[in-house]
């Protein structure tokens, strides 16, 4: 695994996600990186993201997936492209589509995994199906399916 993350490459006009900016200083700054041919983000809970005493708010798990999947579909469409990660032009993707399964309640104190696998790779567009695992528990699954960002939102209109 590398050190440095996906988001580590973002260009600081589009660091600011809530879920993944590192110009975020209040977001979760989550960090994404392959492991094989998979993605993997780890985040640990804070206390502040509870939904009852003792179990992780479910908003939370459906941020986390959210923004490992844009993250793993950015690198996927660098990987494709047979460019490295950072180059211009940016490769940068927002969800078109998100798709969340809650499998058991996910427990506060434990480091989450995400696992993130590429099921389709196009020229616009990345599906990234993602496991949530809080210990050896499969807490929730996703599917994000990732569009490149809008021109007028790269700032080049």
């Amino acid at each position: 695994m590398s050190d440095k993350a996906f988001q580590d490459y973002y260009p600081d006009e589009l660091s600011h996600c809530y879920g993944c900016g590192s110009n975020n200083e209040a977001g979760h700054q989550i960090k994404s990186y392959w492991d094989g041919d998979s993605t993997v983000a780890r985040y640990q809970p804070r206390e502040y993201h509870t939904a009852i005493p003792g179990y992780v708010y479910g908003g939370l798990i459906a941020s986390l997936i959210d923004c490992h999947g844009t993250g793993s579909a950015s690198a996927a469409a660098y990987k494709a492209a047979g460019r490295e990660l950072g180059t211009e032009p940016p490769l940068r993707f927002v969800t078109a589509s998100l798709k969340v399964d809650y499998l058991a309640p996910t427990p506060m104190g434990i480091e989450l995994e995400l696992r993130g696998t590429i099921a389709e790779v196009k020229e616009r567009k990345v599906v990234v199906d993602i496991t949530v695992q809080a210990g050896n528990t499969t807490c929730a699954t996703g599917r994000v399916i990732a569009v490149r960002m809008p021109d007028n939102m790269l700032g080049n209109q």
